[in-house]
């Protein structure tokens, strides 16, 4: 029963670090030790990765049940929502909902009058993403792409994500060639570098050598590749402002504030109920009091909506482990976290 539970757990653990990511955990012993492509972050739920276990055992025991199992898991699938439903749906970000529907809005109706031989104003579609971590940029860079190939500014809309060492390599000429196949990557979709400041250093830094390659690239395809850059706003604004180029291209800045108090128990509670978790009374009543003292006392490594992420794989894990004591857990058991779990 052990290890049953133990199965069960890590692969919850790849969903919710997923969520965060965009990508399933490298070397992951759930999912056959590699990492996989970025994904909706909507569609992981504990019930479809259990789903996917008997679809591909019967896929090395035959075509037969492989195909009958197949076309069960598809009809079981949720369809596909929309880049402005998923942007609703996320918790708090009030402010960058609007900045991003109004940029969205302006962007599709001269679209729309360029479909119709109309004159067009120019509009930048590279974005500056300012704030905290655990803030959402990763997940509304994610959206944004999913909204600007649905209103046919992108070809393919794929989120290309990177930060200074995948850009930058040691010696001369390679850093060029490094950042150029993150480009190739990204053409048709969104190129995201994550704490871009950290590409201008002061001194003879290869660093500036990506900068140069990535504003040629965005001068050079202008019509099939947006850039944005994302960290914390006061060290993004002093990279934006440190070469005219930069300033001259990143022209609009997404301010990501930190979320209250109610809005990190409200992602708590919502990765509970995506993973068939329940909170008893008194459990509840212990959680909202942990997130609210951290909430409160945070500090400059506060991580937001990360910080609630690490405290529910901390919680599920003690959980497991009191839960793979009992001789017989029922499915309450197993399902419901209790103030034990929560160790502080």
């Amino acid at each position: 029963m052990a290890d049953s539970t133990n199965i069960r757990l890590d692969r919850i653990m790849d969903e919710v670090y997923k969520d965060f990511y965009g990508t399933y955990p490298p070397n992951s012993p759930t999912f056959g030790g590699s990492s996989h492509e970025s994904a909706d972050t909507n569609t992981g739920s504990a019930g479809a990765i259990e789903d996917d276990t008997p679809k591909t055992q019967a896929a090395t025991s035959g075509p037969g049940p492989a195909k009958k199992e197949s076309e069960e898991s598809e009809a079981k699938k949720e369809p596909e929502k929309s880049g402005m439903e998923e942007l609703n749906e996320l918790i708090g970000l009030d402010m960058v909902k609007a900045d991003v529907k109004e940029l969205i809005n302006l962007v599709k109706v001269q679209k729309m009058r360029e479909d119709k031989g109309m004159k067009t104003v120019p509009v930048s579609l590279h974005l500056v993403f300012s704030g905290n971590p655990g803030t959402g940029k990763t997940t509304v860079a994610r959206i944004l792409s999913k909204l600007y190939k649905e209103i046919g500014v992108l070809s393919k809309g794929q989120l290309v994500e990177v930060d200074r060492s995948g850009l930058v390599a040691g010696y001369v000429g390679q850093t060029a060639i490094k950042t150029q196949k993150k480009i190739e990557e990204a053409k048709g979709g969104i190129l995201f570098i994550d704490e871009a400041y950290t590409l201008a250093k002061e001194g003879n830094d290869f660093g500036q050598e990506a900068i140069d390659t990535i504003l040629k690239a965005m001068e050079d395809n202008r019509k099939d590749l947006v850039v944005i850059v994302a960290g914390y706003t006061n060290l993004m604004e002093n990279f934006i402002n440190s070469n005219p180029g930069l300033k001259s291209r990143f022209n609009k800045y997404i301010e990501f504030k930190d979320y209250s108090a109610d809005e990190l128990i409200e992602i708590f509670d919502m990765q509970c109920r995506k993973y068939n978790y329940t909170l008893s009374p008194e459990a509840k009543e212990t959680i909202e009091k942990v997130i609210r003292d951290r909430e409160a006392s945070k500090g400059a490594n506060f991580a937001n909506a990360r910080d609630v992420r690490n405290l529910f794989e901390t919680i599920i894990t003690n959980q497991a482990s009191r839960v793979a004591q009992m001789e017989n857990p029922s499915e309450e058991d197993l399902i419901t976290i209790m103030p034990a779990d929560i160790q502080q």
